[in-house]
């Protein structure tokens, strides 16, 4: 096979792989609501330089100080907030391969990708909008949940 034929191949297979869509659908749609919706509970509880993060989740009390009430809802695996490079960016925290609300990613300080205990899956929470970028979630074609979070009076307010 010559070199053209090759490189035809490639772009072929490279422009097949690049249109697939990822599914950021795959877990339950629970409810999320969390405010930090002013200054004073932003510079507490918010991220501030990118790929700070922080983790929520009311069932686990995390963190243990913040002001949970009756009107905060932290998703089905709890909510994944992280400084991106302009905004700040909300993802679930359950293993979309997993699909339990038990079986919860974890941030890997070296590189930032949220990492699957279980499945071994790695995904890019920071810059790949929460994709698989390792492991049977590229097989599976499955990404992390994506929350929107919303500037309000000074902070910011989790949705989804």
């Amino acid at each position: 096979m010559n070199r053209f034929a090759i490189f035809l191949t490639l772009l072929a297979l490279l422009g097949s792989v690049a249109c697939d869509t990822i599914d950021n659908k795959s877990l339950p749609n629970l409810a999320v609501r969390i405010d930090l919706g002013n200054f004073a509970l932003w510079n507490t509880y918010g991220v501030h330089g990118m790929g700070q993060y922080r983790i929520f989740n009311r069932e686990k009390n995390i963190p243990a100080n913040f002001p949970y009430n009756v009107n905060t809802f932290t998703g089905y695996g709890g909510v994944l907030l992280m400084m991106g490079a302009e905004e700040p960016l909300a993802y679930d925290l359950a293993c979309p391969v997993e699909s339990s609300h038990d079986i919860i990613l974890s941030i890997d300080n070296e590189n930032l990708d949220a990492v699957c205990p279980k499945c071994g899956s790695h995904y890019n929470p920071l810059t790949g909008a929460g994709g698989p970028v390792r492991g049977v979630a590229i097989n599976n074609k499955v990404g992390m949940r994506q929350y929107r979070v919303l500037p309000n009076n000074g902070g910011y307010i989790i949705v989804n």
